[in-house]
């Protein structure tokens, strides 16, 4: 019997350069994997919120979160990719480091909704967001968002992408706690359904597109 956690580690490693490479490639293959993840976390949603009073406003927010991903992707001026891959990035790393640092450091639970989460899970989220996005900036071939140099403005946006997706993993956590659910689903041996895996990014990506195209700070 395989552990969940080994399952979680094969599972990543098959998937994740699978899906980077979607991304990068962009087009056809791009617009197909949006589409899937949406019908999967419309279903999931479903399954999740049937007979709940904000089932409707889950879906109108689904919908909303896809295509604001769909929109920064496929922006037609170059930062299209590299804005993708600066919130995908943070939104992972905050999972990521807030998992190591809450395992490593425990310390106060953060809040009821969902007990794994720590005070030194967020400062592991934010730790390693900075981390990743550094090594990143300096050592890919992608053109990310920051033309000069890493300064305070785009330490804070990164931080704030981490809050907005951690906010974000809390809210559906309480969605699933609410109808005494572990995961949305269990299509990602490890991980669950769709919705465990993107829960902040959904936020993250809303909350991007927002600032991106209204308020013209990104």
């Amino acid at each position: 019997m395989i552990s969940e956690p080994i399952k979680r580690i094969i599972s990543s490693i098959i998937l994740i350069p699978i899906i980077f490479y979607i991304i990068i490639k962009g087009s056809y293959l791009f617009n197909l994997l949006i589409i899937f993840a949406l019908i999967v976390s419309l279903y999931e949603w479903y399954k999740m919120t049937k007979k709940k009073k904000y089932n409707l406003f889950g879906y109108f927010f689904i919908l909303v979160a896809f295509f604001s991903a769909f929109q920064i992707r496929n922006n037609n001026d170059e930062n299209g990719l590299s804005t993708f891959f600066f919130i995908i990035l943070i939104c992972i790393s905050s999972d990521i480091g807030g998992y190591i640092f809450g395992k490593l450091f425990k310390g106060p639970k953060l809040t009821k909704i969902s007990p794994n989460k720590t005070y030194s899970g967020v400062v592991g989220a934010y730790v390693l967001s900075l981390i990743i996005i550094f090594i990143f900036y300096n050592y890919s071939n992608i053109s990310f968002l920051v033309k000069n140099n890493l300064g305070s403005s785009q330490i804070f946006l990164i931080l704030i992408i981490s809050t907005v997706s951690q906010l974000g993993d809390i809210l559906i956590s309480l969605c699933k706690r609410l109808s005494n659910l572990k995961n949305s689903g269990n299509l990602i041996p490890g991980h669950g359904g769709i919705l465990d895996r993107i829960d902040g990014m959904i936020f993250a990506f809303t909350f991007c597109y927002f600032v991106q195209f209204y308020i013209k700070i990104i």
